[in-house]
């Protein structure tokens, strides 16, 4: 991604105004035959055009009409290991990415990659969720939209998400245990049920359903295609307008 510096804009600038105030000169003598008279007008349109594009943008920049604000939003993907999140979530962002707003995709993860020693015990969790929290709300505060995806299987800490970022939009993203172990390709429900991991959500640690998503999906019976339009219909309808 590039991104204009204030030099190469002044530049643009600059030669757009020098060939705009050229071809009125050029104009100007062609019809009247007199150099003199060409390069005043071709002088005063310069000065009188940047003066009223100036009065122009400070009009305008006072007028509200037709203005449009997106409240910054998050969406807080939940459900068991392999339920189906992460390739919800990512399917979501690429497509609101398409609307050309500010939005950035955290995912469990990536996150844990970053910091491999965050435990997995309740309070582990809820202090990781706490720090996830902030992140999101960091975002917020520069107009920075999320895309989130966490097993997050404790209401406690998804009401402290609820609490701390603003439009928090939670979807739920259920699947039938059976069809998670079916799932999954890693071997991880294996390991759970052997007792190789511990705390493991849905097999010998609790994953407490939530009571008031706002979303949600079963991933038994919806496509990833189909999950991606109810969740980006819904955000068009209610942030993005």
């Amino acid at each position: 991604m590039y991104k204009d510096t204030n030099k190469r804009s002044i530049a643009k600038g600059v030669s757009w105004r020098f060939f705009a105030t050229t071809t009125t000169i050029i104009i100007v003598y062609v019809f009247f035959g007199r150099l003199d008279l060409a390069i005043a007008a071709g002088l005063l349109e310069t000065v009188a055009k940047i003066g009223l594009y100036w009065a122009h943008e400070r009009a305008w920049f006072k007028i509200k009409w037709g203005r449009k604000k997106i409240e910054p939003f998050n969406i807080w993907f939940t459900g068991l290991p392999l339920s189906g999140k992460t390739t919800i979530a990512d399917a979501v962002y690429k497509e609101l990415e398409k609307l050309d707003i500010p939005i950035e995709r955290i995912d469990s993860k990536d996150i844990r990659d970053i910091a491999p020693n965050i435990g997995f015990s309740r309070e582990d969790r809820n202090r990781h969720m706490h720090r996830i929290g902030h992140l999101i709300k960091t975002l917020q505060n520069n107009s920075v939209s999320t895309v989130a995806s966490f097993v997050s299987p404790y209401r406690e800490s998804r009401k402290a998400i609820r609490d701390m970022v603003k439009n928090n939009v939670v979807v739920y993203v259920k699947a039938d245990i059976e069809t998670c172990k079916v799932r999954d390709y890693k071997g991880v429900y294996k390991k759970a049920i052997s007792g190789e991991l511990k705390n493991f959500s849905g097999v010998n640690d609790v994953y407490e359903e939530p009571q008031h998503a706002e979303i949600i999906i079963n991933t038994d019976n919806t496509s990833v295609e189909e999950a991606t339009i109810i969740i980006v219909k819904y955000i068009k309808k209610n942030y993005v307008k």
